[in-house]
């Protein structure tokens, strides 16, 4: 029976451990927030009443593990010796943004690239179905004999009203693509 409650006990423990690791701030409306993530960057740090771990470090962008060059200097080290990996990483940052700026605008050349190939392609469209329009546009003012498939498959000439269905047809593909 004693184990039982033993065991109850560390379970008990355990449970109120992971309550520990709890971020707790007051929000712009004066409310207590509980949250097991860190507060938005709005939120100032002297709202910031709780955070894991117990103590209150100045608040980073992106929270991240702590690194060697983030642990506290040894009792040899100066405050300049540990300040410098720190200014290393700020200079490093702004060589971050330089590689941003230049992916955004490689990414930006290749959309613009992928835009002109497609209007190319649409265009060359458009100059095949004015060719094949305007020849077609031809031979109905020709009067040649214009012969179409029914659904059964076989030709049939066009009578007076399908005639003139099919020049207007061609006669609206010949404005519509053959646009200079």
């Amino acid at each position: 029976m004693k184990m039982h409650k033993l065991l109850l006990l560390a379970v008990a423990c355990t449970w109120a451990m992971g309550a520990a690791a709890q971020w707790q701030w007051t929000d712009k409306d004066g409310r207590k927030v509980f949250s097991d993530r860190p507060p938005p960057p709005d939120i100032p740090e002297k709202s910031i009443l709780k955070q894991p771990g117990g103590n209150r470090p100045a608040r980073t962008a992106a929270p991240a593990a702590p690194s060697a060059s983030d642990a506290a200097p040894g009792p040899g080290a100066t405050p300049a010796v540990a300040a410098a990996p720190k200014a290393a990483a700020s200079a490093a940052g702004t060589g971050k943004d330089k590689e941003l700026e230049e992916k955004k605008a490689q990414a930006e050349a290749a959309e613009a690239a992928k835009k002109k190939a497609e209007d190319e392609k649409i265009a060359k469209a458009k100059a095949e179905n004015c060719t094949r329009a305007r020849a077609a546009k031809a031979a109905f003012d020709a009067g040649k004999p214009i012969t179409q498939a029914n659904a059964q498959g076989e030709k049939i000439f066009l009578d007076g009203p399908a005639r003139a269905a099919e020049a207007k047809r061609i006669d609206e593909i010949v404005a519509a693509d053959c646009v200079r």
